[in-house]
């Protein structure tokens, strides 16, 4: 369906044409003074060079033309010749009926789907998730629930790291503590265990005990290296320790990122890119790409524009261990192999953007791609603590992601049970419900490439810009449904009128923007956007619940007409808050 904004600029565009000049003067944008108008329209200042005419004499003939405009109840000509606007309430009532009958709520679905991937999450096996992980997963899970609404066919993936020197000294490690294990038998010729011989506790302590050895034991660490290099040429029992150790990491990562209702399509891992690696090479060696320096394989990404120095991108080390540029590129073979997708999104510290840049060139300047393949870049900015350090323990450790989620619903729970709004039975699951709300909401609503302060007093307040309070504001429109309906009222009878106070039509003027907010979202991977929307209507909403007796209105059509718009409201704030990856409970 069209836009408000669409349908205003359309009689507008009319109405310069009429008056003489040239329609593409006919845009509308919101007023910066809302205390005179809710729209404006600068077009005659635009076009007042153009025709060498004042641009209040431009005005005042496109403001004659409109005459009985079935959008505007208000169109006046304010000098030095800017329009000012009002729409009218029985138009506004109208749009939003339409708008509440369609089921995406006036997001229009792409004209031509496209395929996209989405790169995020990115945790290595056999280590916790931590705080450094959540930015990667929650905007990325956000970024692929808007894309799926808006028409695109998006496809998540993990991409988990499985194939480095972590692997090495995992095996070492375990070599050294259990070398009875049948795995170091190199005459064992039968099938090895089911049952991984250690725990998900025990693997996450083995790794970082082994990265601390190899630091300062070069015997080890050659050991280790030696390992890596065993699993990656096919070991028999490195291969059958390999899977044990992704059998229980996976276990363990798929119930972290199900707390945080992040889920994805696809658990593809380095090592599945592995195969395509040796043909992928020897293409870039023979179409003359890849050349040798210092004994290791390079290729040359620099262009002519390039205000910094931008180094070659590394295929091969000089021993001919590869890296995770080698097995990012084969990652994409593989991505167009199997999808052959319009667009890779990855999702990643904005600190690995020069990586990023050498992938994205080597892979397009060799071939690997179609010329219209896009690949975009999404880096993220860092999630500080209240000091502007990066976010810690109290001990000044990195803080597991699942301990952060207890801290936070911890917090809920005693606001929740402060307040006694919900039985303690239901306190519980409650909590978690609003304590994500706050996760989430308190990441996205900070653009995505900046840093951000995690300060767990506001964003778990019910208070401000905050989840909780996005989520309050649900729950009160819930309530008062839920009211209506047990006095007997039908939640579907009667539609939307023209608004009856100031507050009324800000909130209906408010929810008219939510098709544009999704859509602009997608088109700039800025979930922010949506936040900052659900932020303004949610006010809007209290505003007009404050002033308006809507359960006690005498007037049955007119307590319906509230009813609809109330009806709306939800249905934007609560299909919003699933776009962000959240959902709201019956009561807090």
């Amino acid at each position: 369906m069209k836009k408000l904004m669409e349908q205003m600029a359309e009689e507008l565009s009319a109405a310069f044409e009429k008056a003489g000049y040239d329609p593409s003067y006919g845009k509308v944008t919101v007023s910066n003074r809302p205390d005179l108008c809710e729209f404006q329209c600068n077009g005659a200042m635009a076009g007042a060079k153009a025709y060498k005419k004042a641009p209040f004499m431009i005005a005042d003939d496109v403001v004659a033309c409109l005459g009985e405009s079935r959008v505007f109840s208000m169109a006046e000509v304010v000098k030095p010749g800017f329009i000012n606007l009002k729409v009218k309430e029985e138009f506004l009532a109208d749009y939003l009926e339409e708008m509440d009958a369609d089921e995406k709520l006036s997001v229009n679905t792409a004209e031509t789907p496209k395929t996209i991937i989405i790169d995020y999450g990115g945790p290595n096996v056999a280590k916790p998730l931590h705080v450094g992980h959540l930015r990667s997963a929650i905007i990325g899970e956000s970024l692929k629930r808007i894309g799926r609404y808006v028409g695109h066919k998006v496809i998540g993936d993990v991409h988990l790291g499985d194939w480095g020197l972590q692997m090495g000294l995992i095996i070492t490690e375990l070599k050294c503590r259990k070398p009875e294990l049948v795995y170091f038998d190199d005459s064992f010729t039968g099938e090895y265990p089911k049952e991984a011989p250690f725990t998900i506790s025990e693997l996450e302590e083995i790794y970082p005990c082994a990265s601390g050895k190899s630091k300062t034991d070069e015997v080890y660490r050659n050991e280790a290296l030696e390992a890596t290099h065993l699993l990656q040429q096919g070991n028999r029992g490195y291969m059958a320790l390999w899977n044990h150790i992704m059998q229980v990491s996976v276990t363990d990562l798929k119930r972290n990122y199900d707390n945080l209702k992040v889920s994805f399509d696809l658990w593809k891992k380095e090592s599945d890119a592995q195969p395509y690696i040796p043909d992928m090479v020897k293409q870039m060696k023979e179409q003359g790409f890849a050349y040798e320096d210092q004994g290791a394989l390079v290729v040359d990404v620099k262009e002519e524009s390039d205000t910094k120095e931008i180094p070659p991108c590394m295929l091969l080390k000089s021993d001919g261990a590869s890296l995770y540029t080698t097995t990012d590129l084969a990652t994409i073979v593989e991505r167009v192999k199997l999808f052959d997708p319009d667009e890779i999104l990855y999702v990643v510290d904005k600190r690995q953007e020069l990586h990023f840049i050498q992938v994205f060139r080597c892979a397009r300047k060799t071939g690997l791609v179609k010329e219209d393949l896009k690949f975009s870049f999404l880096g993220f900015g860092t999630m500080n603590g209240k000091d502007g350090k990066p976010f810690k323990t109290r001990d000044g450790g990195v803080m597991r992601l699942e301990n952060l989620i207890a801290d936070i619903n911890e917090e809920m729970y005693r606001k929740i049970v402060e307040n006694r709004s919900v039985k303690d039975k239901d306190a519980d699951e409650t909590a978690k419900i609003v304590g994500l709300s706050a996760i989430k909401y308190g990441d996205l609503s900070n653009q995505a490439t900046k840093d951000y302060i995690f300060d767990v007093d506001r964003f778990t307040s019910f208070e401000g810009n905050t989840g909780p309070y996005i989520l309050y504001t649900i729950v009160r429109i819930k309530s008062i449904l839920n009211r209506y309906q047990e006095e007997g009222g039908d939640l579907k009878a009667g539609r939307i009128l023209s608004a009856v106070n100031e507050s009324e039509k800000n909130l209906m003027l408010t929810l008219t923007g939510f098709g544009a907010t999704v859509e602009s979202a997608f088109e700039e991977k800025a979930p922010h956007k949506i936040c900052a929307y659900i932020y303004e209507v949610s006010n809007a909403f209290n505003s007009f619940y404050h002033e308006t007796k809507i359960l006690s209105e005498e007037n049955q059509e007119q307590k319906e007409s509230f009813i609809q718009l109330l009806g709306l409201t939800r249905k934007v704030l609560e299909t919003s808050i699933e776009l962000l990856g959240f959902s709201a409970p019956d009561r807090m």
